[in-house]
């Protein structure tokens, strides 16, 4: 047994999936937000959502300072690709691609921007933070208080 204290979920600190099928989830957080969690059509995949928590962190942590350089009406995507080790099943490395239109920017502007936004995202990318360092993860089971005791 580890001597590692559980974690209490709370609002700020879990999240939770519901099963709803074989091998389908419905994805929740306190705010009331869902997403279908899965292996089939108009379902993300778990290492999907991982991908695009790492792509949105980096792009959200951002934000502010594209909307500076680019004005506050930029459009923008951002994509997350990797390489996945199939005999470990696990990704091997990511890449995460801010698109946007930068054509009004010098090349000095470009890379004073590109400073800014990995700074940005070195200050505030819990995501990234967290892949780089390899976190403990334990996996507790745990008794359904509400659950009809077995007959």
């Amino acid at each position: 047994m580890s001597d590692t204290p559980t974690i209490i979920p709370t609002a700020k600190n879990s999240v939770w999936a519901e099963r709803t099928g074989t091998r389908q989830y419905v994805g929740r957080n306190h705010s009331g937000a869902e997403v279908r969690i899965g292996t089939g059509p108009g379902e993300f995949s778990p290492g999907e959502l991982l991908k695009l928590a790492l792509a949105t962190c980096n792009s959200l942590s951002a934000d502010h300072r594209l909307a500076k350089a680019l004005g506050e009406g930029f459009d923008a995507n951002v994509v997350c690709a990797t390489t996945k080790n199939e005999d470990e099943e696990r990704y091997d490395s990511f890449e995460v691609q801010l698109v946007a239109d930068y054509s009004s920017l010098s090349d000095e502007q470009l890379a004073v921007l590109r400073q800014r936004v990995d700074g940005a995202i070195d200050r505030a990318c819990t995501v990234g933070h967290t892949l780089e360092k390899s976190p403990e993860v334990r996996l507790l089971i745990v008794q359904d208080p509400d659950a009809e005791p077995a007959a």
